[in-house]
């Protein structure tokens, strides 16, 4: 269980300013969330197969194929400044 000390501790690390409410409110919000996870630890999950995702995640590939490109006219028709067939920009360095 969290205490309202405990809470005035981590707001003092976090260089917060707390009022007496928020730091209530921070109370008794905190040891919700403790009360709800230790709901979680009481669940039987042997027969749960371990996952870091809840989706199945797999990476989609597919073979490159040559296409139409762009014409260089339409690539650069909106560019605000142009140099030939290149979007000229500003020097960095």
């Amino acid at each position: 269980m969290i205490s309202k000390k405990d809470v005035e501790h981590v707001a003092l690390l976090g260089r917060l300013k707390l009022n007496e409410e928020e730091k209530e409110i921070y109370t008794k919000q905190l040891n919700d969330i403790l009360e709800h996870a230790e709901k979680l630890q009481k669940l039987d999950t042997k027969d749960v197969t371990p996952t870091a995702h809840v989706l199945p995640v797999k990476n989609v590939f597919r073979e490159d194929e040559v296409g139409d490109h762009l014409p260089n006219e339409k690539a650069t028709a909106n560019a605000p400044e142009k140099e030939g067939n290149y979007v000229k920009v500003p020097k960095i360095m």
